[in-house]
């Protein structure tokens, strides 16, 4: 299962299934490496007997990502795997999209999980993340505790929920006062945009 055709996400696909007695299929975005099998979104199916998968497409970092969410009905845990859509405290770039597919991505798609749901993006950024949240979100207490957890800890993956996002990660909080105020913009696509804009410099 890939989240993206990038090659560091999707570049040894045809590496593996040469390596395997028998062909598996090869879920992911249209652009994919060897890819076989594209869900549509929003559709399901399920892996073993207890994991239920659902794809979610969101494009903008590339027109082909898609975040896989899974619910696992023994244990009732809850994950999602972003890609390089939603970081630890941030979001990727916009390489083939925009500020309103992004918006959609995150504070539509992906904030319509459940708040409980353990976020796994494909990259460790969350420490220049913070950097970056501390300037626009000032005195933001959940800002505060994942810095000192990113600073006590090598690696956040699956640390960090939905709802912990909601709290402290600036691109799902593009409708709210303090970022129209920080961004100059009232519309969420363009507070979005301009937040990545912010990024980029620096």
């Amino acid at each position: 299962m890939n989240t993206h055709h990038h090659w560091d996400h999707a570049g040894g696909n045809k590496k593996i299934l040469s390596s395997l007695p028998s062909q598996i299929p090869v879920i992911g975005g249209a652009d994919c490496e060897a890819v076989t099998k594209t869900p549509p979104h929003n559709s399901t199916f399920s892996i073993g007997k207890n994991i239920q998968v659902t794809a979610l497409h969101t494009p903008c970092h590339t027109q082909d990502s898609i975040c896989w969410f899974m619910e696992d009905s023994k244990t009732n845990e809850r994950v999602v795997f972003t890609g390089d859509t939603l970081f630890i405290g941030g979001c990727g770039k916009f390489f083939e999209g925009n500020g309103a597919e992004m918006h959609k991505a995150l504070n539509e798609v992906l904030a319509g999980l459940p708040d409980d749901t353990k976020v796994y993006p494909g990259h460790e950024y969350t420490k220049s993340n913070v950097k970056f949240l501390k300037k626009v979100l000032p005195g933001n207490e959940a800002v505060d505790t994942l810095e000192k957890f990113a600073d006590d800890n090598q690696q956040t993956q699956g640390k960090f929920t939905i709802g912990q996002e909601k709290a402290h990660n600036a691109f799902m909080r593009v409708h709210t006062d303090e970022m129209k105020k920080v961004t100059g913009e009232t519309e969420p696509a363009a507070v979005m945009a301009k937040l990545r804009e912010m990024k980029n410099a620096g």
